[in-house]
């Protein structure tokens, strides 16, 4: 399938796609998730969120529109903060379409509309940050207004942005057609159709740190899964309703009836729920803290569980061996942290290994896979987190839902 290919958005709405829209000529506001990490020196550490929104800006420079690209980047908290400027990003984007991007200062007011008059078929703007206005966050409809000022069509390609009402996501698709970029569709055909209709077996691995953060995925999942495999900081308050100790082990005490609910519920259903069996500890999360490997049932008192031990991995592995699908949100361990990343970095490898669709997103596993040395052998990496998260809970996006039906 080419990259710049309409994808069908499967079983969520019938939404107008950028394929759909006579751009020639025409003014584009592209709303792209430009978030990406930077280091103490603000150089780019990972430029994947700018490469993925790539084919949508390649069709509509192919296609002879005037292209217009907006974003956010970090928590400026609604002040222009050179820490959080997308300077950089423009750069990056340049050298990676290898033609000029023109930086503006702003995202509004009489010089970028000015620039934005003056600009040809096939030039590319990148406005400054758009959290440097209060407004963006606050859903004001004013700045919404103002943004729409500046182009014919609309076009959401933010899909890590697409479960926030924040005005350049919902608000100036009051004021324009709007559609979806082609990152956009993919991450919904993606996501949305290993939840409709996946092919079986299908496994659910799940990560993080907190089973508060996951219910509403487990729930959403329940009918759909064959497997359901938890580590991370979660699976120990899972371990403790079960009644082992767990030592100083991250534990939702409030959570602990409701995680026997969980897992005996999925249980009922002939879901298989596995959890890990041994885990390595440690007494603090240093780089140089002491380490000692141990069954999951017998963590004393004073230390703390940071990844799964060797055993687990191979009781995880095992379970993926005959997957058709794998979905794996979360990391297995503080793998932040070198001396702990061993388990998760070896799923990762274990999910790469598989003869499955396998797909990952959200609660860093991107960047988990991404050290693991294995996103090439993922099928698909999903770059919205929140996004991610909250349309594997069954939830409607805003951004989705804010586009203009066909």
């Amino acid at each position: 399938m080419e990259d710049n290919e309409s994808l069908p958005i499967k079983g969520v709405w019938n939404k107008l796609s950028i394929k759909d829209l006579s751009i020639k000529g025409k003014k584009l506001f592209i709303r792209v998730d430009f978030n990406v990490p930077l280091d103490e020196n603000l150089n780019i550490t990972d430029d994947r969120r700018i490469r993925s929104a790539l084919p949508t800006i390649n069709y509509a420079i192919d296609e002879g529109s005037k292209i217009i690209l907006a974003s956010h980047l970090g928590r400026p908290k609604g002040k222009a903060d050179k820490r959080y400027s997308l300077a950089s990003v423009a750069r990056r984007l340049q050298r990676l379409i290898k033609k000029e991007v023109t930086f503006l200062p702003d995202c509004i007011g009489p010089e970028t509309e000015a620039a934005v008059g003056k600009m040809a078929d096939g030039d590319i703007i990148l406005l400054e940050n758009l959290r440097f206005h209060a407004e963006e966050e606050a859903n004001d409809a004013a700045f919404g207004k103002a943004l729409s000022k500046l182009a014919d069509y609309y076009i959401n390609d933010a899909f890590g942005a697409a479960h926030r009402s924040h005005a350049s996501i919902t608000g100036i698709a009051k004021f324009l057609p709007a559609a979806a970029g082609f990152l956009l569709q993919k991450e919904i055909e993606y996501l949305q159709g290993v939840i409709n209709n996946p092919v079986r077996p299908f496994v659910a691995i799940l990560g993080g740190a907190k089973v508060s953060g996951k219910i509403d995925v487990i729930k959403n999942l329940e009918n759909k899964v064959d497997k359901v495999i938890v580590g991370g900081g979660m699976a120990y308050t899972f371990l403790k309703a079960e009644g082992y100790n767990v030592g100083d082990s991250l534990v939702e005490k409030d959570m602990l009836e409701l995680a026997t609910t969980i897992r005996e519920g999925v249980v009922a259903k002939g879901i298989k729920f596995y959890l890990p069996v041994d885990c390595v500890i440690a007494q603090s999360i240093e780089p140089a803290a002491e380490t000692k490997l141990v069954t999951a049932q017998e963590i004393p008192n004073g230390w703390k569980a940071v990844d799964i031990g060797p055993a687990s991995v191979k009781l995880f592995s095992i379970a993926l061996e005959n997957a058709k699908t794998i979905l794996w949100n979360g990391p297995m361990g503080v793998f932040e942290v070198d001396a702990f990343s061993r388990g998760t970095y070896a799923i990762a490898h274990s999910v790469a290994d598989a003869y499955a669709l396998t797909i990952v997103g959200g609660g860093d596993t991107d960047l988990a896979v991404s050290r693991a040395g294995v996103s090439e052998s993922i099928s698909f990496i999903s770059t919205g987190g929140g996004a991610a998260l909250e349309l594997l809970e069954g939830k409607a996006l805003p951004g989705l839902m804010a586009l203009t039906d066909k």
